[in-house]
């Protein structure tokens, strides 16, 4: 799964990586993401360029009645995301990618939970496959996302059985592309990442409070 994350990339490097026009919606560096919280993500406008938006962590599908339905949706799984109700509409219409540093995961040896922080071996930035759903409240409209998980690699595996889907740079337009509405052509995007390009470290459990968003979160212990 994914739970926590990091995103430290400059916005004139997302600006080149993933071809966002010119916005306002920049973001200040974070190292320490949680669901509920606000982060920018690339998104296909209805002009067909990509939009750097800010959206809340934790979809809430726009039929629900009770936006509490977030704190069960900051994952979805990619191999029933076309059938759950949550999740069909936004993944035939609504893909989003979100531009992350790294994330953490944490293991568990007897009652210990060690965090550690995951991350591209050439320290790139990763896209993690998201969908996006908009939500009209008593407050107005929120807008939400959710992170598509597969089974995790063998680096990985050591810490959890799910990871987030993390689309290579040939597959960003198509994700985002909101001409394709059938969530079949997007399976074979389902895989997990190879291992090889993927480095984690121990990190300290200063990240496992929300409150703590500051470098010393990704230092390795």
């Amino acid at each position: 799964m994914c739970g926590r994350f990091v995103t430290i990339i400059p916005y004139e490097e997302l600006m080149a990586i993933f071809g966002i026009i010119e916005s306002q919606n920049r973001t200040n560096p974070r190292y320490n993401v949680a669901p509920t919280q606000d982060v920018g993500v690339v998104r296909q406008g209805d002009d067909k360029s990509n939009h750097f938006d800010q959206l809340r962590w934790g979809l809430i599908p726009s039929w629900s009645k009770d936006p509490s339905i977030s704190t069960h949706t900051i994952n979805a799984r990619s191999e029933t995301v076309a059938e759950k109700p949550s999740f069909r509409h936004a993944i035939k219409v609504n893909r989003c990618i979100i531009p992350v540093s790294g994330f953490y995961e944490w293991s568990r040896l007897g009652g210990e939970k060690s965090p550690h922080f995951i991350y591209m071996a050439d320290k790139t930035p990763m896209a993690l496959a998201g969908i996006w759903e908009h939500w009209a409240g008593p407050d107005g409209v929120i807008e939400t996302f959710s992170i598509l998980t597969t089974s995790a690699n063998k680096v990985i595996s050591q810490l959890h059985d799910r990871m987030p889907v993390i689309l290579s740079a040939d597959n960003y337009d198509m994700w985002l592309d909101k001409s394709l509405k059938d969530p079949r052509h997007l399976e074979h995007l389902y895989i997990p990442y190879p291992d090889e390009e993927i480095s984690l470290y121990e990190v300290s459990k200063i990240v496992n409070s929300v409150r703590n968003d500051f470098p010393e979160c990704i230092e390795p212990v």
